[in-house]
């Protein structure tokens, strides 16, 4: 009995020291390697994220003032419409441009399949009925052109085809949108505008850029230190899209 004490005691002994020299024996990555790995993993997430979840697009119009202002960077929900999701009134989506799909357009969704459509003296009306004004759209215009010459402020009335969304700017005065060149088609779209995570008012007068190289990339450089804290909306930063 004693004896087999000892046997197993001297076994366990030797599974331990085994251990051991499994554990040194080990290869410890280096450091390099570890950030390495920790940056293939984050870019192949971002990658993910921006083929499938979300996107990220510049304003450069004005047409969307006071919403969304030329310099916003924003992010698009790319998945809102998928699984069963439907394009609502005053939804602000990202859509391709119907008469060149290779622009992307943003507007504010007006109306939607079935929908009938009217603008009087500027009102708009959706289905006859005053249709709700968004918080930030605007008029910069006090004149009223009639429908002869422009469908700016007198339209329709017309029904928004089945499947397909009529936009409009939120610069009411401003924008070029359905009521100059028709529907969009829902497949179309590109997702819906969520949020402004970053906001920056473009300088009237920035530096130029040519021969030579390296005295533009200095004025350059000495033009974002001294312009960037003023130029940057901060308290736009980080703002949902409504």
């Amino acid at each position: 009995m004693e004896q087999d004490l000892l046997i197993r005691e001297h076994k366990q002994i030797e599974t331990q020291k085994a251990t051991r020299d499994f554990l040194k024996r080990k290869t410890v990555k280096p450091l390099w390697r570890e950030y390495l790995e920790t940056a293939l993993i984050a870019l192949v997430a971002a990658v993910l994220l921006r083929v499938f979840v979300v996107s990220a697009y510049r304003v450069n119009s004005g047409s969307m003032e006071d919403s969304l202002l030329v310099g916003d960077y924003i992010f698009v929900n790319k998945l809102a419409y998928d699984y069963g999701g439907e394009p609502q009134h005053g939804d602000i989506v990202v859509f391709k441009y119907p008469n060149n799909p290779d622009k992307d357009y943003i507007k504010r969704i007006i109306g939607v399949g079935g929908d009938q459509i009217e603008i009087f003296d500027k009102v708009l009306y959706v289905n006859g009925a005053v249709a709700q004004i968004p918080p930030h759209s605007k008029h910069v215009d006090q004149r009223v052109i009639p429908a002869d010459l422009s469908f700016r402020d007198n339209f329709g009335p017309v029904v928004v085809p089945e499947g397909e969304v009529f936009v409009m700017g939120d610069n009411r005065d401003d924008s070029k949108d359905s009521r100059f060149w028709g529907t969009v088609p829902s497949d179309n779209i590109r997702g819906k505008a969520v949020l402004v995570y970053w906001s920056w008012e473009p300088h009237p007068n920035p530096p130029g850029w040519g021969f030579p190289w390296v005295l533009d990339a200095v004025q350059w450089i000495g033009h974002g230190v001294v312009h960037t804290p003023s130029n940057v909306r901060w308290e736009r930063l980080l703002t949902p899209i409504d």
